[in-house]
């Protein structure tokens, strides 16, 4: 067990800022893993992470010490993650991909590209390697939606689960890549597809959480396996404050829904830090896509690094203050991190040469031993009647389908749910609209009484006005359409 490393890292004040507040800053550094924070109340907090990279720091010095160990174990198989969390304009984008992905000096670039670099050099000096592929997928948590973004149409992404790969991302597109410039033409292209937007705060303020994703597959010919280490980094969207950010229509939507997911990750931070010693405690993985994505990296299996980006202002100082105790509560989170190897392929490919009735029962009889007889019936008759079968070698494929179908149930159900509640809305603007009709005939109703026993011309007035009325309403109502 492990922590994950957690850094922070303060941006340089913006013109903007020091033409509102001067020079005045928040933060007061004491050495490269303290410093001491002032509120808006002029109140002194003072933290400790693993590094602080104050204003003056190189892009190097944070790939360094953040990535460049979480670099060097995917190419060693054990999995690596990267995150960059804060509030909008705190220069997480900055820190990810520099000023541009591609055209940027190699002083000011970014993560993206030092890891990219960093895997191929790293592969270069491995002993014993035959045969490497890296591969790299690009995806954005939009709208509470996972997008490709190497293929557009692939623009809800299910997130799944297997006990050999973990968490992954079902049919995401992954191109592979043979240099570090291929793969920053490749990053140019998704990055061109992510959602951005302009605030009183940033002017292309990222409307999406942003995963990248590198698999490195190593085939080691004495040792007759393959090593396979993914590395994700993470640009997370930046919290937002409406007041400042001045955020309307489409925009305050994007705001709430990255609120919504960065409050569903503080919650799962929470549940990993503050549970009881001893006892299981539940941990909310589900509750947002982002928190589903990133299980493996809080508290699973894999080194994961936090770099949290703040502004040194003092106008910023609430914001701030919010980000680096997330920082402090994040320290306290446990990792397994641990090597995945393939052992020899070729004998494995050779030993699957079981008929498919031989396989079928294999299946159905550890399916037998963990769940009921009635249900396993269910899914053998599927099997037969679809011509469904899978390797006995393997337990994955089958929970994979299982989870697959039941999932369909429940989308299936939540869409009847959706019809229903559809209909039984419909229902309720006919019944309101008969009841309007009924009590205009009432009153119409009234009125011809009381026209025929005072024969009052007045009255007669009143009718012809309403029925001219109820006339024009009932034309109005017979062009308007129900939703459906």
């Amino acid at each position: 067990m492990s922590n994950i490393t957690v850094c922070s890292r303060f941006r340089p004040l913006s013109s903007k800022e020091k033409i509102n507040h001067g020079d005045n800053v928040c933060v007061h550094g004491i050495d490269a893993e303290t410093f001491v924070f002032k509120d808006e109340k002029e109140e002194d907090f003072s933290f400790s992470f693993d590094r602080v990279f104050y204003e003056k720091s190189e892009q190097a010095e944070v790939y360094e010490f953040l990535a460049l160990p979480i670099v060097r174990d995917a190419v060693n198989a054990i999995n690596g993650t990267i995150i960059t969390y804060g509030q909008t304009g705190a220069g997480k984008t900055y820190s990810m991909e520099g000023p541009s992905i591609l055209e940027c000096d190699e002083k000011k670039q970014g993560l993206l590209q030092r890891a990219a670099n960093g895997l191929f050099e790293c592969i270069k000096s491995t002993e014993g390697a035959v045969k490497h592929t890296i591969k790299l997928s690009m995806v954005e948590i939009y709208m509470e939606k996972v997008r490709d973004l190497f293929d557009l149409s692939k623009d809800n992404i299910q997130i799944k689960e297997s006990r050999v790969q973990g968490i992954f991302l079902s049919g995401v597109t992954e191109i592979a890549i043979s240099d570090p410039a291929e793969a920053l033409q490749i990053l140019s292209s998704g990055i061109a597809n992510r959602a951005v937007g302009e605030t009183q705060m940033n002017m292309a303020s990222s409307r999406s959480h942003c995963i990248y994703i590198f698999t490195v597959q190593q085939e080691l010919a004495k040792e007759k396996r393959v090593k396979c280490g993914k590395l994700v980094l993470v640009d997370l969207a930046g919290s937002e404050k409406v007041e400042k950010t001045g955020a309307e229509g489409r925009v305050l939507e994007e705001a709430k829904t990255i609120n919504r997911s960065l409050s569903a990750l503080g919650n799962v931070i929470n549940a990993l830090t503050c549970g009881s010693s001893g006892k299981a405690n539940h941990i909310p993985y589900r509750d947002s896509k982002l928190t589903r994505i990133l299980q493996d990296a809080l508290g699973g299996n894999s080194r994961t690094a936090l770099l949290c980006c703040c502004s040194p202002s003092s106008s910023d100082a609430p914001e701030s203050l919010s980000t680096l105790r997330f920082g402090t509560r994040a320290q306290h989170i446990k990792a397994s991190p641990r090597a995945r190897c393939k052992e020899d392929y070729t004998k494995n490919h050779e030993a699957s040469h079981a008929t498919k009735y031989e396989s079928r029962e294999r299946i159905l009889n550890k399916m037998r031993e963990r769940m009921k007889l009635e249900d396993v019936k269910l899914l053998e008759e599927l099997f037969i009647l679809e011509g469904i079968f899978f390797d006995a070698n393997s337990v994955e494929e089958l929970e994979q389908a299982f989870e697959d179908v039941t999932m369909q149930t429940i989308s299936s159900l939540h869409q009847a749910v959706e019809d229903l509640v559809c209909t039984t809305e419909e229902l309720k603007r006919e019944n309101k609209a008969l009841k309007a009709r009924l009590a205009a005939a009432e009153r119409l109703n009234g009125l011809q009484t009381e026209a025929v026993e005072n024969g009052n011309a007045n009255v007669l007035q009143k009718i012809s006005d309403l029925l001219s009325q109820f006339v024009s309403w009932v034309r109005s109502l017979s062009a308007f359409k129900m939703p459906k």
